[in-house]
Order: C-alpha cells, then structure tokens, then sequence
C-alpha cells in the first residue's frame, strides 16, 4: 500500500499519508476510517485505506496557484508516458535543454523514455527530428493528485 488517503469533510482529497500517520490521526481523533481493508487490523483500529477529517480544513492556499515543479509531477501529469514515443517513461526530458537555458518547469519538461531522451540528447525537438505528442503544461495541483 503506498500510502491512506485523507479526504477533507467535503470529500477532497487533500493529500496521502502513511500507515503510521494515519493511525496518529485516528489516536487524536481527528479523522475517522471511510474505507478499510476488509479484516484486517491495526491494533485496535481496522486498516485504513481512506481516512475523512472530523472538522473542515480550509483549502484556498492549495488551489491558488499551481503546484511546484518536480520529476515526479511530470511523470504523474504525464501518466509514466514518454512525451516522444509513448512507451513506458521513467526520466524527464527538458524541452530546451538546461545547456541551452531552459528550466525546470512544467512547460519545459514532459516524461521520457529512456531511448528518446538518450536520442533527443541536448537539442530541442525540433532539431532532433522528434515531434511532442502532447504539450506540456502546467497542471493544477487536483490533477496532479488524480494521476
């Protein structure tokens, strides 16, 4: 299990937290079990897979701007797609290579495989001949978390 989701009152998500979190917020008692692995146990609480706050958290700050770039983002956003080919990706290219001045944001980068990011090299697409299957873009941070 990678992690016990937690939903606000209003059924957001708002983030994943580990086993051991997750049973700290039941001990405190702010939040309660919504969905649990059938039989099993921790301790005296039944194994939470999805967890729901007792009262609402405000949560504006999330969704007034975009999320924060990383890697990891990218490959979410990108469902471990290579941008280039489609096959399964695992790396992350930089549209205009950091050589060329290009940053790490979510426009700049899309996932790649490791084939096209080693044949794309530090040239733009254009240049190497490889055309983006998809644009890259700046998700909002729902769809990082939905991906």
């Amino acid at each position: 299990m990678s992690g016990v989701l937690v939903l606000n009152t209003d059924d957001t998500a708002l983030h994943t937290v580990s086993l051991q979190h997750a049973v700290g917020m039941l001990v405190r008692e702010v939040a309660i079990v919504e969905a649990a692995r059938d039989g099993e146990q921790f301790g005296p609480y039944p194994l939470p897979e999805v967890l729901r706050l007792v009262r609402y958290v405000k949560t504006g700050f999330l969704y007034s701007r975009a999320p924060g770039w990383t890697k990891r983002g990218v490959l979410r956003r990108d469902r471990h797609l290579c941008g280039y080919c489609g096959g399964h990706a695992a790396t992350v290219d930089h549209i205009l290579p950091l050589s060329r001045g290009g940053q790490n944001t979510w426009t700049n980068t899309v996932a790649a495989c490791a084939a096209c990011n080693a044949r794309k090299a530090d040239r733009t697409p254009e240049e190497a001949g490889m055309e983006l299957r998809l644009p890259a873009y700046a998700p909002t941070r729902a769809q990082v978390l939905a991906a």
